[in-house]
């Protein structure tokens, strides 16, 4: 667009006027030759001493019929080029404005997509925590620095609508993902006796943070050969949630299945409640631990003092456990705790069906892993054979994950400008006052090379991007996860305006169903979990974040290599999205399909990475040859 010459340029308009002057100058130039050679030829033939025939012959020549023919249709052939000149004008300047009219149009479709969404604002729970909203913080327009992209990313899609999707969009390599069968519930143990004494928890952070911490915890309660109690969530400033582990997760169903491998029980006997643990030194924090701690921590340093306090109350217990060197069975006993003890509430499962039949438009076939986040199907729901069973309808959850604690702790920049950055430094210095002490003293890498390192989030306009550039067409069902979206629904418009079939758990679900959940953060992310782990594909955004990492394993462990996960490599993609002022569509489409493709393999557990995220290993999974 840029090389294209206007109506203004003064080489085209050089080239509109040579073309008239050439023409005129050749007419003209033959009739006067044509003249001088009819007066030529009466001078030749008139009498030398009559003084009349000059003067004749010039208003013969005037009074000439021929000559005022070709003075008329002179005139009239410059006029006729001068009406062609202004329609061709009007015409160029009518393709331009048209074209303009279509691009604004694309680029600030996220602005009219906000006034439509902000109608549902309340009782959305992809907004702004409410402290930010009241100072009228995140309500900026976010198409930002990828108005351009979005741009064509519309037209990409408008233009896709008949073509066929990359058939790896919905798939993962299945020979060798559906090697690996589950098999952690095999044991080779006898049941502990638990008689070293009591185990407290009090897990902190959400409830992704929660649920490793239990399974953890539940690891350390058998090496330490003690009885667990039924573990305990401490409330958050950041998560604002009460919820308690009975709240979330089948108690009984916990006790019940994990019995064969530890004892546990639902409090302190009589005797030991009234101690104060903190004065006899029983009060264990994160400080006390190192971060993944190994095994052999725990029985030099807790052990001593169960069997001196008879309890230890573990306050935080986050990543505390190392992922290695653990025995096998001990590892085993990580998964088992992860995907058979912990079966959410009735309360959560049955809205969770709810989520997913409004999710596959009441499709009468249940997922492959309903079973293992539901619960078994009622017979309600079988009675249809499967000859006249509607057919699901597949969706692709993605998980953002970009609340404001997360782009605040990031020291990322995202657009926003100086109102942006005062808005961040703020929060950290009320929940991340360390950060705020660290920043003012060190010097910390610039927010261009945390980008380049990968070490940001992606934002909600990158995620979108992603997808369209992946293939996933514009009507495709997209289910997104994630609670208080920093930027609040301005930021969702590029994904509303660029795919209309997106919904969330608050527009799939009413004010009724939600009531239960208000003010629960834990049991809202509960649902999420639900709808990302039994989708058909399930995309990402940040690979660090533990609610992806547990859903991804979920999604492994009882997939059958049949349910795909898209990691994108943060590092990579920035490369791409840095060159988003001037890279084409095409080239952009090419670039991010190999950055994820690279990542789409079936890949063991690493060395001293996480059995809750990588269960392919002989701890937690058979492979079968």
């Amino acid at each position: 667009m840029a090389s294209t010459r206007t109506l203004s340029d003064p080489t085209l308009e050089n080239q509109n006027a040579s073309p008239p002057e050439f023409f005129d100058f050749d007419e003209t130039g033959s009739s006067d030759r044509f003249e001088l050679n009819r007066t030529r030829s009466s001078s030749f033939h008139a009498r030398p001493n009559s003084p009349s025939t000059p003067n004749r012959s010039r208003a013969t020549s005037f009074w000439d019929p021929k000559v005022k023919r070709k003075k008329v249709a002179k005139a009239w052939y410059s006029r006729k080029r001068v009406k062609w000149v202004v329609v061709l004008i009007g015409l160029v300047a009518l393709f331009f404005f048209v074209n303009w009219i279509m691009l604004s149009r694309l680029q600030d479709h996220g602005v009219v997509s906000k006034a439509r969404i902000s109608k549902n604002s309340s009782s959305d729970s992809v907004s702004v925590s409410e402290k930010w909203r009241k100072n009228g913080k995140g309500k900026r327009p976010q198409k930002g620095i990828y108005g351009r992209m979005l741009a064509l990313a519309a037209h990409a899609l408008a233009e896709g609508v008949n073509k066929r999707e990359p058939k790896d969009l919905w798939q993962e390599p299945f020979v060798p993902a559906s090697a690996w069968r589950p098999c952690a519930d095999q044991r080779n143990w006898e049941p502990s006796e638990g008689n070293n004494g009591y185990i407290l928890v009090t897990a902190n952070g959400g409830i992704n943070q929660q649920r490793v911490a239990v399974c953890n915890v539940v690891m350390v309660a058998r090496l330490l050969n003690s009885t667990l109690v039924i573990p305990r969530f401490l409330y958050s400033n950041v998560w604002r949630d009460a919820s308690q582990f009975s709240d979330i997760y089948q108690e009984e169903h916990f006790i019940n299945y994990l019995t064969p491998d530890i004892r546990i029980v639902k409090e302190l006997p009589e005797d030991l409640r009234s101690l104060d643990l903190e004065a006899i030194g029983s009060v264990v924090t994160d400080e006390d631990i190192m971060k993944e701690a190994k095994p052999s921590f725990f029985l030099k340093k807790i052990l001593p003092i169960l069997f001196k306090n008879r309890v230890v109350h573990f306050v935080g217990f986050g990543n505390r456990l190392a992922s290695d060197p653990i025995p096998i069975q001990l590892q085993r006993l990580r998964c088992r705790c992860n995907f058979y003890a912990l079966q959410f509430v009735p309360k959560i499962q049955e809205t969770g069906s709810l989520l997913l039949q409004r999710l596959r438009q009441h499709a009468d076939h249940p997922g492959l892993l309903d079973r293992y986040l539901i619960g078994p199907s009622p017979e309600s729901t079988k009675k249809k054979s499967s000859s006249h069973a509607k057919k699901a309808s597949r969706y692709l959850a993605l998980h953002l994950r970009f609340e404001i604690d997360m782009v605040a702790h990031s020291l990322c920049e995202f657009g926003g400008g100086e109102d942006e950055r005062q808005e961040l430094e703020a929060y950290r210095e009320i929940h991340f006052p360390a950060l705020t002490l660290i920043k003012k003293t060190t010097k910390l890498p610039p927010p261009e090379e945390l980008r380049s390192e990968g070490l940001c989030p992606l934002t909600p306009e990158e995620a979108i991007l992603m997808l369209a550039a992946l293939g996933f067409k514009r009507k495709t069902h997209i289910f997104v996860a994630g609670s208080q979206i920093y930027g609040g629904q301005s930021r969702l418009a590029a994904l509303t305006s660029l795919y209309p079939n997106l919904v969330t758990k608050e527009k799939l679900l009413s004010s009724t169903e939600l009531e239960p959940f208000l003010n629960f953060s834990s049991q809202l992310a509960a649902l999420d979990f639900i709808g990302c782990t039994a989708a058909d594909a399930f995309a990402m955004t940040d690979s660090g974040s533990q609610f992806s990492s547990l859903v991804s394993g979920y999604r492994i462990y009882y997939g059958g290599g049949k349910m795909p996960t898209i990691r994108p490599n943060k590092r990579r993609l920035a490369a791409i999205f840095l060159k988003n002022n001037t890279i084409e569509w095409r080239v952009f489409e090419q670039r991010m399909r190999k950055a994820v493709r690279q990542t789409k393999h079936v890949q063991t557990r690493p060395m001293a990475r996480s059995v809750y995220r990588y269960p392919r290993c002989k701890e937690c999974m058979c492979k079968i040859d």
